[in-house]
């Protein structure tokens, strides 16, 4: 059923005439009267009783007129909901962070995506390592990712967004706590609490690089995949660790964080990543939004 059918009907049945209707609607009286016999036919039913000095509604056409309205103003928030999904307003994203990006940078993130996209529905999940994020990503879980490169697979799009150094993760009651900063080197007869290996984690080998180009393999005290473990691991005593620089937003009594002295081989990546050749639109803006904080918060 055509809004134009519609609307013509609820002219007529408003201004009760066919001439006062027609000029209502900028159209001719004839075109008009063919729009109504077309509704009817549609419907089944007559809608109008006319007569030689007006028009009055049928049974059938009292009750339509008190739909149309409903009817069109339904159609109205149709049309309007889908210009806003296709200018990407609506829709619903899911995101992962990795661990150091989940307290850092994941809410103030988050509360822009929000403001600017009120009527995105925003799924988060933090605290991923780079292989679960791709793996996600990949089957469609998540549809945005910020994760540590690289990353292997053709599906994922990835863009490089800041550069930041690893820091030293200390106990507060470590002999190199106070220092200003903390040489790698110094840290060789330490025991490590690191990323997992068996995951593949980026931040594993990244630490297990920094240390041997410092001189010395890291000695594992334990391995865990959540950053937030691994900080209170090391508040707990268990041994020191390196992380990227963003895990200094998480604040666990009993563990300091010191810059390295020496960073060589101690910088890690962070980037964006999305499904290749994935259009939809509430997924483009919310990429967008977050290629735009993350290189200006940076």
């Amino acid at each position: 059923m055509r809004t134009e059918l519609l609307e013509a009907f609820m002219a007529v049945a408003e201004e009760q005439h066919f001439g006062r209707a027609a000029d209502r609607l900028h159209i001719g009286q004839s075109p008009l009267s063919q729009q109504i016999r077309r509704l009817e036919a549609e419907i089944g039913t007559p809608l109008f009783a006319r007569t030689t000095r007006r028009v009055e509604l049928t049974a059938a056409g009292t009750l339509l007129l008190e739909r149309v309205p409903g009817l069109l103003g339904a159609l109205d928030d149709a049309a309007h909901d889908a210009r806003r999904a296709a200018g990407g307003d609506v829709g619903r994203v899911a995101l992962g962070f990795t661990g150091s990006a989940t307290f850092s940078i994941m809410p103030s993130l988050v509360a822009e995506l929000r403001r600017e996209l009120p009527d995105v529905r925003l799924e988060l999940h933090g605290e991923q390592l780079t292989p679960a994020q791709v793996e996600r990503l990949v089957d469609g879980r998540l549809d945005l990712g910020l994760l540590r490169p690289p990353v292997r697979a053709p599906e994922i799009e990835v863009e490089v967004v800041r550069s930041e150094p690893l820091v030293a993760v200390l106990p507060a009651g470590h002999a190199l706590a106070d220092s200003a900063s903390v040489r790698v080197a110094d840290l060789a007869e330490e025991p490590f609490v690191t990323y997992p290996s068996e995951a593949r984690s980026v931040l594993h080998e990244a630490v297990e690089a920094t240390c041997r180009a410092h001189g010395f393999f890291p000695r594992v005290a334990a391995e865990v995949g959540e950053t937030g473990t691994l900080v209170a691991f090391v508040a707990a005593g268990l041994g020191v660790s390196l992380a990227p620089q963003s895990v200094m937003g998480l604040s666990i009594a009993g563990a300091v964080y010191r810059p390295l002295a020496d960073e060589r081989h101690a910088k890690v990546d962070l980037a964006i990543a999305w499904r290749r050749g994935d259009r939809a639109p509430a997924l483009l803006r919310a990429l967008e939004l977050s290629r735009q904080h993350l290189r200006r918060s940076g």
